[in-house]
Parts: structure tokens; C-alpha cells; sequence
């Protein structure tokens, strides 16, 4: 009798323990701030593409030959992909989504999205040789308007680290060019660094 009570004591503590350890365990799921410092690790990261987009898109629209421009009209530009020169897995597409949505809404530029030309393509051969559209209300050929300005840049990085501390250094360069003439019309950079420590205890 005595070693079953000490049984069913012994499985009542491991129940007991397992509810308890699953409870520390618990998943907790909660709404944060999209614009609030970002910083769980050291890697490129969120408030790194904002502090990026809102230092480039501000030094385009205040440059005085851009302001000189885009007081008379709203130029068309395409945005070239930015080259990732990291070693990191970077979506550089999300940065010059964020910088082209905010220029946009400025009210300064007009865009063309050049990722999207082959569906374009297929769009406007449907509706002027498929047969299947009115003609009168066909989008037609050889309309579109052709970008006066190209944006491109890159964004690199230089990573040092010792037992204890990593550090790393980005740079994000972008610029402005007049297709026509090849002239650069605006450049800017913004630099980023980060450093990670370990504590005392290894964290």
C-alpha cells in the first residue's frame, strides 16, 4: 500500500510539473509598433529600411534641382533593382518599395513599374489581336509614356567581430539619373551601424 500511495504521489508531482512547465512555455502573440526600434538581432532589419527610406526620399524631394523640376512637372522615373552587396539575404525590393510608395505620394514623380512589362504585353495583345475586345475601348500600342529618369543604388556592408563583439557597418547609396543624357542629377548615402555585445554570462 505504501508504495502504491508513494506512486500515486509521484505521478501526481510529474503531472503537475508537465502543466506547469507547458504553461512556461506558452505562446504569447501580440500587435507592435511598425515604426518602433527594431532590435532583436544585429541583421538589417526593419527600423533599418525606415531610417533608410525617410532619409532618401526627404534629400531627393528638398534637392534644389529636383524641387527646380518637379515645380513645373511630374517627370516619369523607373526604379532600377538595388544591388545587395552584403552577405546577408536582404529583400532590397521591400527598401525601393518603400522609398518609390513615399516619392509617389509626394506628388513630385510619376513611376512605371518595368517588372511588369511582360504582363503588360500580354494584356495589350489580348485587347488589340484577340478579337475579343472592342477596339474603341482597346488600350493601344506604342502609347505608354518612357521614363525620363532611372533610380538605382546598392547597399553594402562591412562585419567585424571578435569573441565578444560584432559589429557591422551599412552603407545604402541611390541615385538619379536623366536617361537622355547620362547625367547623374542626385546622390545620396545612408550610413548604418550596429554592434552586439555578449554579456557576462554568454547571451
Amino acid at each position: 500500500m505504501l508504495i502504491k500511495k508513494r506512486s500515486s504521489i509521484l505521478s501526481v508531482t510529474l503531472v503537475a510539473g508537465s502543466l506547469l512547465l507547458l504553461q512556461g512555455c506558452s505562446t504569447k502573440v501580440g500587435y507592435q509598433d511598425a515604426t518602433g526600434v527594431e532590435t532583436t538581432t544585429i541583421d538589417f532589419g526593419s527600423t533599418d529600411l525606415q531610417q533608410i527610406a525617410a532619409k532618401m526620399v526627404d534629400s531627393v524631394l528638398t534637392f534644389p534641382p529636383i524641387v527646380q523640376v518637379t515645380n513645373e512637372r511630374r517627370p516619369v522615373m523607373f526604379v532600377d533593382k538595388i544591388k545587395n552587396k552584403t552577405t546577408e539575404h536582404i529583400d532590397t525590393e521591400s527598401i525601393t518599395d518603400t522609398i518609390s510608395t513615399r516619392i509617389l505620394r509626394s506628388g513630385k514623380f510619376r513611376f512605371v513599374d518595368m517588372t511588369k512589362v511582360a504582363e503588360v504585353q500580354e494584356q495589350l495583345s489580348f485587347q488589340n489581336n484577340s478579337g475579343m475586345v472592342n477596339q474603341d475601348a482597346a488600350a493601344q500600342i506604342g502609347r505608354q509614356i518612357g521614363a525620363e529618369y532611372m533610380m538605382y543604388g546598392n547597399l553594402s556592408s562591412i562585419v567585424k567581430k571578435t569573441n565578444d563583439v560584432k559589429d557591422v557597418y551599412y552603407k545604402f547609396t541611390l541615385k538619379v539619373m536623366h536617361l537622355e543624357s547620362g547625367i547623374v542629377e542626385w546622390s545620396d548615402e545612408k550610413e548604418i551601424r550596429k554592434q552586439r555585445e555578449k554579456s557576462l554570462f554568454g547571451m
